[in-house]
């Protein structure tokens, strides 16, 4: 008989995620939610506080009209982000990617349903698509700022 695996080769995930229970992996999960409550909350400073002022998004595309840095990004959660009037936000963690310096790219499904004015009533809008955050960690905050993703 061939044995596959052995006792405690079985790799361990961080509940409702596919990603490797590991302490780093925990604590830019929970970095990421904190993420994820506030958007939910609309809490624009919460989400400012979590972006860094080298914040930059290509829109992942050539077109520079879409590209938004630091400044961009506040000026968009400060009008268009507040015509929302609900939001729900769900993510599935899929991987975790290391790189030099403690960046960090996190790869996610997300789940999104945000309500906006309409014309008659309110309008309920749903996406479900891939994205990825990118992060760095910041020695003077002793924590992650998103550069990219939001």
């Amino acid at each position: 008989m061939l044995a596959v695996g052995g006792p405690g080769c079985a790799t361990h995930y961080i509940p409702n995620t596919d990603v490797e229970d590991t302490d780093d992996n925990r604590q830019i999960v929970q970095f990421c939610e904190r993420y994820r409550k506030a958007l939910e909350l609309k809490d624009t400073s919460a989400l400012l506080g979590m972006a860094s002022p080298r914040y930059y998004e290509d829109g992942g595309n050539v077109d520079p009209s879409d590209d938004m840095d630091f400044d961009g990004l506040r000026s968009w959660l400060d009008t268009r982000f507040q015509e929302t009037t609900a939001i729900r936000y769900e993510i599935r963690y899929r991987r975790i990617d290391y790189g030099e310096a403690r960046r960090v790219q996190v790869i996610f499904t997300y789940s999104a349903s945000w309500r906006i004015p309409g014309l008659k009533q309110d309008d309920w809008r749903h996406k479900v698509s891939d994205n990825r955050l990118e992060l760095e960690y910041d020695n003077e905050s002793k924590s992650f700022k998103i550069t990219a993703g939001m």
